[in-house]
């Protein structure tokens, strides 16, 4: 296949674009022919830039993303114990978190409040949306130089305390059952303690999860230290101020919204604090608008990923590979 490889800005991501049509149905064979003979020089990119997008490549259906995870010979990674809502819909692939359209989804490392996380995340166009709805990207390395220095350095001392209320069945957001798939209370205690979280059993049936994670973290192969957590995302103060406002009038307190988070000493993170975070990181976003059948991979700690706001359709799957870390 003829290809041109392109730096972005930022180099992120690096887009590699087929040049010739493909013949015949579109499939996985010939980006699985370019994946199994560049594989050291692909993975090599991918750690250099972060992010990797393929376009042109023909993977715009279910079936066809599903035979190309297959085939790239990844480790599998199930997301279990994940807070985002969606739907499994195949081996290892899921659909996209499932939010109103009109809002954004703030940037984040997938599952980094945990002690397992996913090496590799892949996202797969098959709608693309009429307007907007990019996938946004900022590079952990990047982020963690441009923070304050102080700021920095308060949270990898305190670390982050994740506080997650899960109703079982009946409530806003998920169930314990859909987080860790199960109905068996013991297999889901034994998934939550795996996932070093402490469980709160409550008197209607909902559970409260807590567990300590790290400020940043050490990528295994590059060496490099990266901005690793969700505070800014679990704290309610992300929420548009509707939503905000809903939610305390169904809770009536902060403590029980489905999710928040403090200093791993169970001190608030001052507000300031969170706004630094989000402002800086907006101020290194890249996106740039989805093509159906753009395939995109991330190594999850090197770069952070969130959705823009969209208008019309929009369907992208998700897979993930590696870990535990």
């Amino acid at each position: 296949t003829n290809l041109s490889v392109l730096d972005q800005v930022q180099n992120l991501p690096l887009l590699i674009e087929s040049q010739s049509p493909i013949s015949g149905p579109p499939g996985p064979d010939s980006f699985l022919k370019l994946w199994n003979s560049c594989r050291a020089w692909l993975d090599d990119q991918l750690l250099r830039h972060g992010a990797i997008l393929f376009r042109g490549f023909g993977m715009g259906r279910q079936e066809l993303f599903q035979t190309t995870i297959d085939g790239m010979n990844e480790t599998r990674f199930q997301y279990i114990a994940g807070n985002s809502p969606r739907m499994k819909l195949g081996d290892g692939i899921y659909s996209s978190t499932e939010y109103p359209p009109q809002y954004f989804i703030s940037l984040h490392n997938e599952l980094s409040y945990t002690p397992y996380w996913p090496q590799r995340i892949f996202f797969c166009c098959v709608v693309e949306p009429t307007e907007g709805g990019e996938t946004p990207l900022v590079s952990s390395r990047m982020l963690l130089q441009s923070l304050p220095r102080d700021l920095v350095a308060e949270f990898r001392t305190k670390k982050v305390k994740y506080i997650r209320n899960l109703h079982g069945g009946k409530g806003l957001g998920k169930s314990w059952q859909e987080s860790f798939e199960t109905q068996d209370r013991s297999i889901f205690e034994q998934r939550a303690a795996a996932s070093g979280m402490t469980v709160r059993w409550n008197s209607d049936g909902s559970v409260t999860l807590t567990s300590i994670g790290q400020a940043t973290a050490i990528h295994p192969l590059t060496g490099d230290e990266v901005w690793f957590n969700q505070a800014d995302q679990f704290h309610p103060s992300t929420l548009p101020p509707e939503i905000y406002k809903s939610l305390i009038a169904i809770y009536r307190s902060e403590e029980f919204l489905p999710q928040n988070a403090t200093f791993g000493d169970g001190s608030l993170i001052p507000l300031e604090h969170l706004e630094t975070i989000r402002q800086t990181t907006k101020r290194h976003i890249v996106s740039a608008p989805w093509r159906q059948g753009d395939l995109l991979i991330l190594d999850n700690m090197l770069v952070a990923h969130g959705r823009n706001p969209f208008r019309g359709q929009r369907k992208i799957l998700v897979s993930m590979s590696g870990g535990p870390n």
